[in-house]
């Protein structure tokens, strides 16, 4: 707990300034030096958000892994630009099971990469399509499940984990972007098939 003091100045008539004991806080922080970041501070359940993080992880996985198979699968006249989008997509969720990651061993956690129920912690399916228009329908549901989820998550943080809320707001973002260009390449695709 922040402990603040109201102090009088004598240069300043009427106006009052707060000062953080800081001796407090230097005390507190010699304390318990073996947890690192999670302080007394810390306002969020530990084990909750190291298991949904844990969870977020394992989407990121799936979704890497789904985005990789279908950049090599992706085949027909419209394949090389689609392939390289679902590369820069699995490109970019690897960096967000990196951030989640580091994020977790910052809480004192262990990243759950065993691949061993890999599917059952992931929020989103490992879901392939035989064609083109298949796999992009499959990555934007994908990405609309983990706008879904992550906004919960980024709810369930709130104040209690600051950190751990801007990144998935970072994560959640770039989600967005992605279902976006999605959304766009079925628009693409459908207008020059027809």
């Amino acid at each position: 707990m922040m402990m603040y003091m109201a102090v009088k100045t004598d240069h300043r008539p009427q106006r009052e300034t707060f000062l953080t004991d800081i001796q407090e806080i230097r005390r507190r922080a010699r304390q318990h030096i073996e947890r690192g970041a999670v302080t007394e501070g810390y306002r969020g359940d530990v084990e909750t958000v190291v298991r949904v993080l844990n969870e977020a992880l394992a989407t990121e996985i799936v979704c890497v892994l789904r985005y990789r198979n279908h950049h090599y699968m992706a085949s027909g006249i419209h394949s090389q630009a689609v392939a390289q989008e679902f590369l820069e997509h699995s490109n970019e969720e690897q960096q967000h099971a990196d951030l989640i990651a580091a994020r977790i061993v910052q809480l004192n956690g262990t990243p759950n990469f065993n691949p061993e129920g890999l599917l059952t912690r992931s929020h989103s399916e490992y879901t392939t399509g035989d064609t083109l228009v298949e796999m992009i329908q499959e990555d934007l549901v994908a990405e609309r499940i983990a706008v879904e989820s992550y906004s919960e998550i980024i709810r369930y943080l709130g104040d209690n984990d600051p950190t751990s809320r801007r990144m998935m707001e970072e994560v959640l973002a770039k989600e967005e972007e992605h279902a976006e260009d999605l959304k766009t390449l079925l628009e693409r695709l459908g207008k020059e098939v027809a």
